[in-house]
């Protein structure tokens, strides 16, 4: 960390930086952490130090600047991702602000896509919970550099070894805690810089450190934890080992430049720790993100295609212009479209186009967001991250770029739904209405669907668990006046092959006058087991098609449309008519007629085909389960687990602490619906729980009855 020239008389001040002289002087960073770790309140006093607002925002009072929107306030959570900007030590700081809930996960990946670096924020209590494994694994996925901050020190059970140790454990990263806290608890009053071997100190009432030599009773304690620093970073980084084999010891410019190449590569977290609320550990969480993470220069060129071939391009002004846009807020007034600016220029009233579709659109307005509030720009540069006004068919993961330099940029995945509800307008007259409102929210957030029952002829809206679509359902009546009626959640299942069938024939023949369809298929269907990485995603849907025939039998014009009708026939399993998943189909013989086959003939073969196996297989329900993690008094453990049992749920792990205990399940998340206020009454209030989704599992045979009647 970069060491601060004041002396032990002078104390920092909360005035605003110079701004960023170039790309390397950026930093695009993100806050990730559980609900209720303390992202939104860490971001408010970023803001507040760096200058950027005037007053410390407090999310119990709902003045936030981040969390503006009225429900965000209402629920006291974030619930969209939010951006900003401020400025520290000469670099800009574009910061978003993530969701800690798992229902919103999605806007915690697509903000990772556009990310250079984050920060994960956790509870000196709790220490890692469900969800802040999850962004971690998400961060993971993307190979964003980060580096951790254990909050709420002044907590009572607060400690930061345990903190750590969970941090170790759970994540299986090396953690390299470059501070000491100065008391614990209601006591905690500063930390020791262990680069520096000094002590920040925060006066009460006071916004600003004092630096200070180590109290005597942590000198040797700082010591030994500095010690143990420099042992860990020399066992990672071939050139501190140098170093410190020869002087067993390593220089404070040689440690700060080995943790920022750990950092940068992953192999190790930098931890640093503070309390937001009461403002003590803010600055040199700052200091850490300038000295550690990454500017968009130091990160990879970005990679894209054109056509079959892989080009790569850098973060260059001059380079040809290449974006994505990541979010996007449609309203009454126009549509803000936010992008990360890879490679290239983007000016005010420029053409840009859509590389997936070839469209060409211009760019209105250039903004630099703060929330709600936005500055105008004449353009946006490599490395920034800026809202556009103008566009009017960009969607979240559409590539923008130059039209004389067309490049296809990786969108981030979008989680597949797992809970539905039917929705409809309580007046006729708002029908249509709400239709639009509909098509609206899924332009926003990809990961709602909305599709129109076939039996029903209900509207269902669907998504990622029960507070993501009652938050949709309040977004329509708050927005767009509209009262709705929404029907009891379901679950979304799925049905799987486990004992497939081999060699089935079937023969598509219709000759109604003129040219006929001929197509003769001969299918294998086994089960496909579960691909890497696929458990702790609900999009887990798996499919794969090969084509073992020789002699040219089928051409392979007709074998691409055999693969398309054999996923046209995925949509509905024989069970329920739930979606198929975790199969592979290999076509291993077939004929074709010189006059009467073609692609459309070989198309509804393959998808009649695979119908037929699907019904001769040992076909088997799938349903979505989430790993609960539940804290409550330990008088109450018994009758919780009880209630759990009887949910169809396995407890896999539970701990005690100071009258506390923690209880660890995997529940079908059919089964909780309506689980909060259960757990409230088995422990008069007292108890809390989270999720987590672990993938798909089998109905027990005794439920599926239920389940299909449903």
């Amino acid at each position: 960390m970069r060491t601060n020239t004041h002396t032990s008389s002078t104390t920092t001040t909360n005035t605003a930086r110079p701004q960023a002289r170039s790309s390397a002087d950026v930093r695009n960073l993100g806050i990730l952490a559980h609900v209720d770790a303390g992202k939104t309140t860490v971001t408010e006093r970023i803001l507040f130090l760096t200058g950027a607002t005037h007053k410390r925002g407090e999310v119990h009072d709902g003045t936030t600047v981040t969390d503006f929107d009225a429900q965000e306030r209402d629920r006291g959570i974030t619930i969209f991702a939010a951006a900003v900007s401020c400025s520290w030590d000469g670099h800009r700081i574009n910061l978003i602000d993530t969701p800690g809930h798992v229902d919103f996960a999605d806007e915690v990946e697509r903000s990772l896509r556009v990310l250079d670096g984050a920060v994960a924020v956790f509870d000196a209590v709790a220490g890692v919970e469900p969800q802040s494994e999850s962004v971690w694994r998400q961060a993971d996925r993307y190979g964003v550099p980060r580096i951790a901050f254990v909050n709420k020190l002044d907590r009572a059970g607060a400690d930061l070894d345990t903190a750590v140790a969970s941090i170790r454990e759970r994540l299986h990263t090396v953690p390299l805690v470059v501070q000491l806290p100065v008391g614990r608890e209601d006591g905690f009053t500063g930390v020791v810089d262990l680069l520096g071997m000094r002590a920040l100190i925060w006066h009460a009432g006071s916004d600003t450190y004092e630096v200070t030599p180590v109290p005597e009773a942590l000198r040797d304690e700082a010591h030994r934890r500095r010690h143990a620093l420099e042992e860990t970073v020399a066992e990672l980084h071939a050139t501190a080992m140098e170093e410190y084999c020869t002087a067993s010891a390593l220089s404070t410019p040689t440690l700060a430049a080995a943790l920022r190449d750990l950092t940068l590569s992953g192999e190790g977290v930098v931890v640093l720790c503070g309390s937001a609320y009461r403002n003590r550990g803010i600055e040199p969480l700052l200091e850490a993100v300038v000295s550690y993470l990454p500017s968009p220069m130091d990160v990879p060129p970005v990679r894209g295609t054109l056509g079959d071939t892989v080009q790569e391009r850098a973060a260059d002004p001059a380079a040809p212009f290449a974006g994505l846009a990541f979010k996007v807020n449609a309203t009454a007034t126009g549509r803000l479209t936010y992008v990360r600016v890879y490679a290239g220029t983007i000016t005010k009233g420029e053409t840009v186009m859509d590389a997936g579709t070839g469209r060409t659109e211009r760019v209105g307005r250039i903004l630099r967001v703060q929330a709600d509030r936005h500055a105008e720009l004449d353009r946006a540069v490599a490395g920034d991250i800026v809202a556009v006004v103008g566009l009017k068919t960009a969607r979240a993961g559409t590539t923008l770029c130059s039209p004389a330099a067309p490049l296809v940029l990786e969108p981030p995945a979008v989680a597949a739904s797992v809970v539905s509800v039917a929705v409809e307008a309580r007046r006729s007259v708002d029908t249509g209405r709400l239709s639009s409102a509909l098509a609206r929210l899924v332009e926003e957030d990809p990961s709602l669907a909305v599709r129109v029952d076939r039996e029903t002829g209900q509207t269902v809206l669907s998504g990622m668990g029960e507070l993501h679509l009652e938050v949709a359902a309040e977004k329509i009546r708050r927005a767009h006046g509209i009262e709705v009626g929404v029907g009891r959640p379901q679950v979304s299942y799925r049905e799987t092959v486990v004992r497939g069938v081999s060699g089935l024939v079937y023969r598509h023949v219709k000759q109604d006058g003129g040219a006929g369809q001929f197509a003769h298929v001969v299918l294998d269907v086994d089960p496909l087991e579960a691909q890497p990485g696929t458990t702790d995603s609900f999009a887990a849907d798996t499919f794969a098609f090969a084509a073992t025939v020789t002699g040219g039998r089928v051409p392979q014009e007709y074998i691409r449309a055999v693969e398309a009708g054999c996923r046209d026939a995925l949509a509905e399993g024989p069970l329920g008519g739930h979606p198929v998943t975790g199969l592979r189909v290999t076509l291993t013989d077939g004929a074709t007629h010189s006059k009467d086959s073609s692609e459309m003939a070989f198309r509804t073969a393959g998808r009649f085909a695979l119908r037929t196996a699907l019904r001769a297989a040992r076909m088997e329900l799938l349903e979505p389960v989430v790993e609960l993690t539940a804290t409550l008094p330990e008088d109450a453990v018994g009758g919780v687990l009880g209630d759990l049992a009887a949910r169809r749920g396995r407890v896999t792990d539970s701990a005690a602490r100071s009258g506390t205990a923690t209880v660890t399940a995997t529940v079908p998340l059919s089964e909780l619906f309506g689980y909060a206020s259960r757990l409230r009454s088995r422990t008069q209030g007292r108890g809390t729980f989270t999720t987590r989704p672990l993938g798909y599992a089998a109905v027990p045979a005794g439920v599926s009855a239920g389940v299909l009647g449903r």
